[in-house]
C-alpha cells in the first residue's frame, strides 16, 4: 500500500515562501504521477500543480502560474510544491496525491489519483 506524507505547511505573511514535501513510501510504490490539491474551508478540493513521472511534464493552475513550482526527485521519491509569493488566499490545507499509472501525462481531477497524503496547513497571514 502507498503512504505520502506532507510536511513544510506553517505561517507565513503574505510574500513569503514555503517549501512543501510528500514523501512517498511502500513496496508497490514506482514514483507515479503526482499532484497537489488544496481545499479551503467550507471549499472543494482543487487542483493546483502535477506532474508526470515520465520526463517530468508539469501542469499548474492559473491562480498559482508565475508563484508555485512542482519538482519530483525520484531517487528520494519525494515530490515538492516550492510556493513563493504567498498571498491571504493560498490559504489553504495542501494535499498530495499519486496515481496508479507510469507515463508522461499530467493528472487534473482528483479522481485520477489513487494515493492521498493527510494534508499540511498552510495558513498565510496579511
Amino acid at each position: 500500500q502507498v503512504q505520502l506524507v506532507e510536511s513544510g505547511g506553517g505561517l507565513v505573511q503574505a510574500g513569503g515562501s514555503l517549501r512543501l514535501s510528500c514523501v512517498a513510501s511502500g513496496r508497490t510504490f514506482r514514483s507515479n504521477n503526482m499532484g497537489w490539491f488544496r481545499q479551503a474551508p467550507g471549499k472543494e478540493r482543487v487542483f493546483i500543480a502535477a506532474i508526470s513521472k515520465l520526463c517530468y511534464n508539469t501542469n499548474l493552475s492559473d491562480s498559482v502560474k508565475g508563484r508555485f513550482t512542482i519538482s519530483r526527485d525520484n531517487a528520494k521519491n519525494t515530490l515538492y510544491l516550492q510556493t513563493n509569493s504567498l498571498k491571504p488566499e493560498d490559504t489553504a490545507v495542501y494535499y498530495c496525491a499519486a496515481t496508479d499509472t507510469s507515463d508522461p501525462n499530467v493528472y487534473i481531477e482528483p479522481t485520477s489519483y489513487a494515493y492521498w497524503g493527510q494534508g499540511t496547513q498552510v495558513t498565510v497571514s496579511t
